[in-house]
């Protein structure tokens, strides 16, 4: 896989530039020539320049300066909840796939009842009641997808079950713990990444949108949909306060999912044969 990683330039590519994104919000501190958050109304929607390479929004503060540190709250905190989804999702998946029976038939019945919802409603409805502010959003990003991972990785299990190692591991007397560490893990990992990576695009959007219609992300923290809200009542005036916060959750995005489509056709075992 990882030759085929290395040989495929587009996934190559989105790699590198998730990975110099991320460094980039890790040092932001050190990198974001001022504060972020800093009021300078004298600066008032100045224009780019050697001081100010991306210009200043209403308030006067430096707009490349919150973009670098929009990165730690749009996309770090989409990567936290993705991965608290991917934890959750898993654990259930597995013990619902491995054991089966009635426990495997009330999970289930429960997933389709949270399935049966629209996301974006049900994102609306939970941040609705418990109020507004980034916690909740990505309670209720994890209440919806969970749901939806646990249905997947309980597929593969039931799937990779039938397979004659693990049959035969369960003749030899070997342990669950051991099968489902050694065996089942392992091969589910793969259609698990491939399914974060796609998702994790999905929910930076969700935290954007969300930013954007004041539930999410709170001013003045640095968040690039409440970026974009700031800057929708001037976008006639001053278009470019817009361009760059939206730029950024284009290229992050976009990246994410490229780069998701890239590992599906490579772990996919039916590519080669579709291509002869």
């Amino acid at each position: 896989m990882l030759k085929q990683l290395i040989k495929n330039k587009t996934a190559l590519c989105c790699i590198v530039l998730i990975t110099l994104i991320i460094i980039l919000g890790i040092l932001a501190p050190y990198i974001a020539p001022f504060d972020p958050n800093k009021v300078r109304i004298v600066r008032k929607y100045a224009s780019m320049s050697g001081e100010h390479w991306l210009g200043c929004d209403h308030l006067g503060r430096d707009i490349f300066s919150r973009l670098l540190y929009g990165i730690r709250s749009t996309l770090f905190l989409s990567l936290l909840t993705m991965i608290i989804t991917i934890v959750i999702g898993t654990v259930i998946g597995l013990i619902s796939g491995y054991q089966r029976g009635k426990l495997d038939k009330c999970i289930m019945r429960l997933c389709d009842v949270m399935l049966s919802f629209p996301s974006q409603v049900m994102i609306l409805a939970i941040v609705g009641v418990l109020g507004v502010g980034i916690e909740n959003v990505i309670i209720a990003n994890i209440v919806v997808k969970w749901a939806w991972y646990s249905r997947m990785i309980r597929s593969s299990v039931i799937r990779h079950s039938r397979k004659n190692y693990i049959l035969f591991s369960r003749a030899i007397g070997a342990s669950n713990t051991f099968i489902i560490r050694r065996h089942l893990l392992p091969n589910i990992m793969s259609e698990l990444v491939v399914l974060a990576t796609l998702d994790t695009g999905w929910v930076i959007l969700n935290i954007s949108a969300l930013s954007f219609i004041g539930l999410g992300v709170q001013a003045p923290t640095a968040e690039w949909g409440l970026m974009l809200s700031e800057a929708k009542n001037v976008m006639i005036q001053h278009p470019m306060q817009m361009v760059f916060p939206g730029i950024a959750i284009l290229i992050v995005v976009a990246a994410f999912n490229m780069l998701g489509d890239c590992l599906r056709d490579i772990l996919d075992p039916k590519d080669k044969s579709n291509e002869s």
